[in-house]
């Protein structure tokens, strides 16, 4: 299969950013699987900018999977509110763990909880609960007219 149409597989879906082939963490990498999230981005015009300075850290299934679904996540929620122009996503080793990084320049949020009945947010919500599930923090940097940043951590140990 050739690279297009490889790229093809990944569309929108009601705003949901969605791989419709299966993760091949071995023949792409983390990296690889999460940059295939961004083609949606890259074809509305936003720049996105990737920073991997690691090379060769040994990731469990596990964790690499909940580090695509939490980029999954993130992504969407930049793709369908943001507005972004520029996106970057930095993937690094850090002491003891492995670090996601997505950020916007885009319309950002209101940084509180939401109000009781509010169903937005759940997304990143049920990222964080799974995320500190796993031993790591979710830390998320966002208001109104400044963008957005997400980062995620998790311990490999």
């Amino acid at each position: 299969m050739n690279q297009s149409a490889t790229l093809e597989e990944v569309v929108e879906v009601g705003g949901v950013i969605t791989d419709r082939q299966p993760l091949d963490f071995y023949r792409l990498g983390l990296a690889g699987c999460i940059d295939r999230l961004t083609v949606p981005l890259r074809r509305q015009g936003t720049c996105v900018r990737w920073e991997t300075p690691h090379h060769g850290v040994e990731i469990s299934s596990g964790c690499a999977s909940l580090l695509y679904q939490s980029a999954q996540e993130a992504l969407s929620n930049t793709f369908k509110h943001a507005h972004a122009t520029d996106v970057t996503v930095r993937l690094a080793a850090v002491f003891h763990g492995i670090r996601l990084m997505v950020a916007d320049n885009g319309t950002g949020f209101e940084s509180v909880p939401p109000a009781a009945g509010e169903v937005n947010g759940h997304g990143l919500r049920t990222i964080s609960q799974a995320v500190e599930e796993a031993g790591g923090t979710v830390n998320i940097i966002s208001s109104p007219g400044t963008g957005t940043a997400i980062t995620i951590t998790i311990p490999l140990d």
